[in-house]
């Protein structure tokens, strides 16, 4: 139940007073420099979870609200919370004293609370890290939001230790099972920046054990996932055979059901059947990712690394048309692409001009592709000039010769 004072219904009030969805007070809280999902929402105004301080500038800009307003109404919420417990404890001692007199036991005063209460302590201290950890994986993959890949390698750090720390303890089946599934959601995201990286040999770790970490938690769906971001490794690095199978493999965990994972996996094994030539397994792909990505709406949709928004759709449809030489359809992705792309993202602007680099030889004008390729590369900031831009712009070096290949070949040395 929620607290009549606290923060789940001071947050759902303003809301509504203010005549906005969810979804739109999301989008507000996103702009605000928090990436934001209605389940957060939906938590916070159920008061399933709290939110924490990581949280507070952004729920001040959008609500209104100061820090006094908002410690007042948190701590309604956690003495409210106290409050039922203590209820809910003094009917668990009454029954617990009538069983006892009923078996003919002696209850010695005192001892059924000392238990109670260590055993709440030894809960909530575990709940607390695994709550965190649940946040932690909302936080981390919202994406780059214009950050390098190192920097958020580096504010991942700390978290990553608490992980491994909390996954030696021993936990209720219950409790096991969700925190094999942040385990899976957190070790994917570094396995996605160590391949934005370049790092192959790390991200194939990594993914490895986001998947074991997946089947643990016996969520088809996150092992979906996983495997379909596993397979963009072996396609954005030279392996598209090794790509297709996993990309495959993603495709069945996911199964008929709509969801951003099952649309990574048909759009990653599109380009990855492009890639190797097969090229009516990657029109069927390309139509299967359009009819599910029709179908997606909230979560599945959120334009995080866990959804499959139309400016990602765009992206992955960018390069299966450029691989499949279907040049008008991939310059019409292309800027479907540039036009959904409202963060400052320097890599994926980036990669979707090595695509228009790509088509622009297969249409006959190696040159300009070149010329084109280069100067994207030497606009990158260093930090960018390795990894999977680097990788992208070496495919377009090794399909030309003469003049523009030395063209490229200067700007990548």
């Amino acid at each position: 139940m929620v607290s009549p004072d606290g923060i789940g219904e001071l947050l759902r009030t303003i809301r509504e007073q203010a005549d906005r969805t969810r979804e739109q007070q999301a989008q507000r809280m996103t702009v605000a420099g928090m990436v934001c999902t209605v389940e957060n929402l939906k938590r916070w105004e159920t008061e399933k979870r709290l939110p924490t301080p990581v949280w507070r500038t952004a729920i001040r800009a959008v609500y209104g609200l100061t820090d006094e307003q908002l410690d007042q109404a948190l701590e309604n919420t956690r003495r409210y919370r106290r409050q039922q417990r203590m209820e809910d404890d003094d009917v668990k001692r009454r029954q617990l004293f009538t069983l006892a007199a009923t078996a003919g036991f002696a209850v010695l005063p005192g001892i059924a609370q000392a238990r109670e209460g260590i055993d709440t302590g030894l809960d909530a201290d575990g709940a607390g890290d695994l709550a965190y950890l649940e946040g932690a994986f909302e936080r981390h993959r919202g994406g780059y939001n214009g950050r390098a890949p190192d920097a958020v390698l580096g504010e991942m750090r700390e978290d990553l230790a608490l992980l491994a720390a909390v996954l030696r303890r021993p936990h209720p089946a219950k409790d096991r099972t969700d925190l094999a599934r942040t385990a899976a959601g957190i070790s994917g995201l570094v396995a996605i920046v160590q391949h934005d990286r370049g790092d192959q040999a790390d991200a194939h770790r990594w993914f490895a054990t986001a998947a074991k970490a997946a089947r643990e938690s016996g969520d088809r769906r996150m092992t979906a996932w996983v495997l379909g971001r596993h397979a963009m490794v072996g396609l954005n690095y030279g392996a598209p055979g090794q790509a297709a199978r996993i990309a495959a493999q993603a495709r069945r965990e996911a199964g008929a059901r709509p969801s951003g994972a099952a649309a990574l996996a048909a759009a990653v094994n599109a380009r990855a059947l492009a890639a190797i030539g097969d090229l009516p397994g990657a029109r069927r792909a390309v139509d299967d990712v359009r009819t599910l990505a029709e179908q997606l709406d909230g979560p599945e949709s959120a334009d995080t690394w866990f959804g499959y928004p139309a400016q990602k759709h765009a992206v992955h449809l960018s390069q299966a048309y450029t691989l499949l030489g279907d040049t008008r359809a991939a310059y019409g992705a292309q800027d479907d692409a540039l036009a959904l792309t409202t963060s400052p993202s320097v890599m994926t602007r980036a990669l979707i001009a090595m695509d228009a680099a790509a088509c622009l030889r297969v249409d006959g004008d190696p040159g300009e592709a070149a010329t084109m390729a280069a100067a994207v590369y030497d606009r990158l900031p260093p930090a960018y000039r390795t990894g999977l831009v680097h990788s992208r712009a070496q495919l377009l070096h090794r399909h030309l010769d003469g003049a523009p290949r030395r063209l490229l070949g200067d700007a990548l040395a």
